[in-house]
């Protein structure tokens, strides 16, 4: 199932998306809120309801109005959280390599993570960055899960349950910002917190079936075989997979829950896939090729995210019409 937040005349609602249509959930019945993060409260009734109507409508024995003007929200609109975690190791590796520092052996004992700006979680449609944004804009192709019920210290061999479903995910990172910030171990923050991407739908586990692989030796946890592309102005600059993770989602969880609750709502990224951002792409580059031409996002911009089985998430990159900078207001 393909659940949907959107908007009509400036209220959000929840919806399923079934053969290229969205129809409203709680249209068709009464008892489903009319709004996701109500929706996940509900746990597993809801969610078998909702798949119900679903199942209906795609075998034609339901017949609802479909929604015909809307704007697409995130799937999540207002998460109760935001993490973003380091599942990765290819990009660790590369961008390490790219710096020429060695692989740091902690990353393959435990997963790690930080919390972003959950207020700033967005869907496709328009990204409105300030004029330091623009000091090296970078993309980040991810993989994200949404939390459907309460849980706190949570075996990695039981994380899974807590899945409510998957989506794409875009950490937009500012990386003038971030590598300044960084300088003093603390963040990332201000290089991160201005927009995370989500969408354009949250797709549930069990669509996934199909694509379900073994995760890396010695950890727990599905995994799946969904190819990842990045596009810019239609120009393929990324690919991966996701049956790359090394971290599982059900270990990342694991380590979340440890001594303290994820709530429902609770959005979990799992880190850039290897060769998913122009920091990682361009220091590979001119590891290579000094005269390499490096790239970064400049405004108009159209970033495209495709992940297999879980659609394809669009932004356009636009720059706010000020000159305020906090770069300049360095001491």
């Amino acid at each position: 199932m393909k659940l949907v937040s959107y908007k009509t005349e400036d209220r959000e609602h929840l919806g399923v998306f079934v053969n290229g249509h969205i129809y409203n959930l709680n249209s068709c019945d009464k008892l489903i809120p009319d709004e996701m993060n109500a929706f996940l409260q509900g746990g597993e009734e809801l969610m078998d309801r909702a798949k119900k109507i679903s199942r209906s409508i795609a075998d034609g024995t339901l017949s609802p109005k479909e929604e015909i003007f809307y704007e697409i929200l995130a799937p999540v609109p207002h998460p109760t959280s935001c993490r973003d975690g380091y599942a990765f190791r290819q990009h660790v590796a590369a961008a390490r390599r790219n710096r020429k520092v060695d692989m740091i052996a902690e990353f393959d004992q435990y997963p790690i993570f930080y919390f972003t700006n959950h207020n700033a979680v967005q869907g496709p449609g328009e990204i409105a960055c300030m004029p330091d944004h623009f000091q090296k804009l970078d993309f980040e192709l991810e993989v994200a899960v949404v939390i459907g019920k309460k849980g706190r210290n949570i075996k990695a061999a039981e994380a899974d349950d807590y899945i409510a479903g998957y989506m794409i995910m875009n950490d937009m990172s500012a990386r003038t910002l971030q590598m300044e910030e960084m300088l003093l171990n603390l963040g990332p923050a201000k290089g991160k917190d201005f927009s995370t991407v989500i969408g354009p739908w949250l797709v549930t586990p069990d669509e996934l079936e199909p694509y379900k692989v073994a995760s890396k030796p010695n950890h727990v946890g599905n995994n799946y075989n969904l190819k990842m592309t990045c596009r810019v102005n239609g120009i393929e600059v990324s690919a991966g997979n996701m049956a790359d993770m090394d971290w599982t989602f059900a270990e990342i969880i694991e380590r979340c829950a440890y001594g303290v609750d994820i709530l429902p709502g609770d959005v979990i990224g799992s880190g850039t896939v290897g060769t998913g951002c122009f920091l990682e792409l361009n220091g590979t580059g001119l590891l290579n090729d000094p005269n390499y031409k490096v790239q970064w996002l400049q405004p108009g911009d159209n970033v495209e995210m495709e992940i297999t089985g879980l659609g394809a998430l669009s932004n356009v990159i636009t720059k706010v019409d000020t000159d305020f900078s906090i770069l300049a207001l360095k001491k």
